[in-house]
């Protein structure tokens, strides 16, 4: 969260910087164009900490830089005041790294190098802005203010995070002991039958009058082939359910299913990958719970007519599923530590002056560290294999 919120500040820079910018030359044709340039080793680690990584003539060190009111004092006792011109801002490797770790931990080369192509700048413009005594005025001091607040709730979310990650694996074991049902994997078979027959509604004669009691008629009609179409499909979706607890082939019912609903396309595979518990509808699950060899009833959906067979279910050992489980605890300590804060106030706001909040005008609150979206579940048939955990059980 904190480097996206660092590369929205550095590209919002960089626009700001080049927006006044005239239009560039057309380019030169490069016989090389659309080849993938090779990546730039990185050698940062052979740099020694007190080397120079950055050097800006013209900006003087922080110490340098005086204000309006400091400069007509020294003016006034006969002291001259350093000019810009004759100052230059040297940053090593060290110093570089400390300003970037503590922007955002663990900082990426790119970003970087995005840093690096916005600090010169910022440095010199906010150098001016110190020498015209800007620092001094109620709109400086008001933003001021409001950053310090939005800094201190980075620091926070970013201590929440590193006291979250620490997940003992006492903690990881008793989840995996409690929850087993979570980190078994299943290889099933899956027999779809469409809803419908693919019907052609009939074609009209372009030069055939037609009234609209005629039709209205036709439209019935269509109507009434349409749904007895979809009882015969129901009624197949039951006769290859018990052919295939029966034990015929899934794929040759598979294809019997699909001949009769008129599809031109080729049947799907029958057997999906190995999946999770989440890997499947919800409305599916029943599955799960089936005994291997077993065979499911019919599920019926909007997408159409399923039966499954479980061929075999297997347990996914701890090793293989530590650090997903402690990914899952992690999130959950963050989300419980947030909440604690983010529940400890309310607001309440005179709408004589801000107006009524409205559909979605409630309070803004920050995004908890660690949130992610849900993962969308596919419709069937074809079906998601990535996992997701359930809450931790209490104790």
């Amino acid at each position: 969260m904190r480097k996206s919120w660092l590369v929205c500040v550095l590209l919002g820079s960089l626009a700001w910087a080049q927006a006044p910018q005239a239009t560039p030359p057309p380019a030169r044709s490069n016989p090389m164009a659309g080849a993938e340039a090779p990546e730039a080793a990185d050698t940062a680690a052979s740099v020694p900490p007190e080397a120079a990584v950055l050097t800006i003539i013209g900006v003087c060190p922080q110490k340098a830089v005086t204000t309006k009111s400091t400069a007509a004092k020294s003016t006034a006792k006969g002291t001259k005041t350093a000019s810009t011109s004759d100052c230059k801002t040297v940053i090593t490797k060290a110093q570089f790294e400390k300003l970037a770790n503590g922007l955002a931990p663990n900082m990426t080369p790119q970003l970087k190098r995005q840093l690096v192509g916005v600090l010169p700048r910022l440095m010199a413009l906010s150098q001016a802005a110190q020498q015209q005594g800007l620092e001094d005025s109620p709109q400086f001091k008001e933003t001021m203010k409001f950053a310090r607040m939005q800094i201190l709730t980075n620091e926070l979310q970013r201590k929440v995070q590193a006291e979250a990650a620490n997940v003992p694996d006492s903690q990881i074991e008793e989840y995996y002991k409690q929850n087993p049902e979570a980190f078994e994997q299943y290889d099933v078979d899956r027999l779809f039958v469409p809803r419908m027959k693919q019907i052609q509604a009939e074609k009209l004669d372009s030069n055939e009058k037609v009234t609209p009691e005629q039709e209205q008629q036709k439209q019935n009609e269509q109507r009434a082939k349409e749904e007895q179409a979809e009882q015969e499909m129901s009624k197949l979706a039951d006769t290859l359910r018990a052919r295939a607890a029966a034990g015929e082939d899934f794929m040759k019912l598979q294809k019997e299913a699909f001949d009769a609903a008129g599809m031109k396309i080729e049947s799907p595979t029958v057997n999906l990958p190995k999946v999770r518990r989440t890997g499947l509808p919800p409305g599916h699950a029943a599955v799960f719970d089936l005994k291997v060899g077993e065979v499911s009833q019919v599920i019926n959906d909007a997408g159409g007519h399923y039966v499954y067979k479980l061929v075999s279910k297997e347990q996914l050992p701890l090793d293989q599923v530590k650090n997903e489980i402690h990914n899952t605890l992690q999130s959950q300590a963050m989300r419980d530590a947030m909440d604690k804060y983010q529940n400890s106030y309310k607001v309440e706001t005179n709408e004589l002056y801000f107006g009524p909040a409205g559909p979605g005008g409630g309070p803004m609150m920050p995004p908890r560290p660690g949130s992610t979206p849900r993962p969308h579940l596919a419709p069937p048939p074809t079906a998601s294999s990535a996992p997701s955990q359930p809450a931790p059980k209490s104790n």
